[in-house]
């Protein structure tokens, strides 16, 4: 058994590759839910979703987000409605007594349909009425996932880290906004004073994450701060990856990082952006692989390849490189 923690696109580029070195029987991937958002009603789960599509053949690979070639009709008209009533475009954040009021899976992260600042497809939504459906029938996000997973086919196990919701708050000079706000609709531009996990305390790893985490473990190329550290933030996860053999790819080449916000996102919590400054955020981690031109001096193992992963093969050569470190530290 092996899981990978799953966040952003880092880790989901690299499960491409998983079944070069692991048996997919035997792999789990557990799904960060601190991004998800509850927008017009239905809860949309973004990285639960990459891995849902990525295995199920439909993930639209160039975004690395929703369904390749949807239609977003049902989004444009939203717009169109919008515009044509005067309605400010957003994004619509509920007022917090509407955060805690009814559905309690989609607390503090809450947003009104109108104008929808998040371009969402019209079959990706069939998927988020689907699991919100199962959620307001009884199930869990678990069980939920476990029915989606079916729908598409998925080999691997996957999991949302926990049932319980947890939302990834970014503390900016402009304010404080949940991190698809930060990251969707301002484009990353404030900056970042620190990221709160906010119901993390309170909320819980389910049995089954908690029996993934048994096992060894890897976390890919994903931003430490807002896709791996929900997950981190859970009560026990931390002693957990203590306790197991964990691998964690770099997203940095030193101080370059492939993509996205973790730089900035580092900065603002005091990290150092950059792999020592990843090193330091996985105080777990036994082994690390780093990419060919790292030159990072680090206190654990360390296996060296060419880490950019623009592909299925690039995934297949990293992923061996995990196999190679997990061999050192098992």
């Amino acid at each position: 058994m092996v899981t990978f923690l799953a966040g952003g696109t880092g880790t989901p580029k690299l499960l491409d590759g998983a079944e070069a070195a692991f048996d997919p029987a035997t792999i789990t991937a557990v799904a960060n839910t601190g991004d998800d958002v509850e927008l017009g009603g239905l809860l949309v789960c973004p990285d639960l979703d990459t891995v849902l599509f990525r295995g199920g053949g439909v993930l639209d690979r160039e975004t690395w987000w929703g369904i390749d070639d949807d239609t977003t009709a049902t989004h444009a008209e939203l717009g169109r409605i919008a515009a044509a009533a005067g309605l400010d475009d957003g994004p619509r954040y509920l007022p917090p007594d509407r955060q805690t009021a009814g559905r309690r899976l989609a607390r503090w992260r809450r947003f009104s349909g109108v104008a929808e600042f998040m371009e969402i497809g019209d079959r990706d939504r069939a998927v988020h009425l689907t699991r919100t459906s199962l959620l307001d029938e009884g199930s869990t996000l678990t069980e939920a996932t476990h029915r989606l997973s079916d729908a598409f086919d998925l080999t691997v196990d996957l999991l949302p880290m926990s049932d319980d919701p947890v939302a990834t708050i970014v503390h900016t000079e402009a304010g404080a906004m949940h991190f698809q706000e930060y990251w969707v609709a301002r484009r990353a531009a404030p900056a970042v004073e620190d990221v709160e996990f906010r119901g993390a305390a309170s909320a819980d790893p389910t049995p089954a994450v908690r029996d993934a985490l048994d096992g060894p473990v890897v976390i890919g190329p994903s931003n430490p701060v807002t896709s791996v550290g929900p997950i981190r933030a859970l009560p026990g996860v931390e002693a957990a990856l203590d306790d197991t053999p964990v691998v964690a790819v770099s997203p940095f080449i030193e101080d370059q990082v492939f993509s996205g916000p973790a730089a900035d996102l580092m900065r603002g919590v005091g990290l150092d952006p950059s792999t020592a400054g990843v090193a330091e955020a996985y105080p777990f981690a036994d082994a690390f692989v780093l990419d060919d031109a790292d030159g990072t001096a680090l206190d654990r193992p360390v296996v060296r390849t060419d880490t950019r992963i623009d592909g299925p093969d690039d995934a297949r050569r990293v992923t061996r490189a995990v196999a190679d470190a997990l061999a050192e530290v098992r």
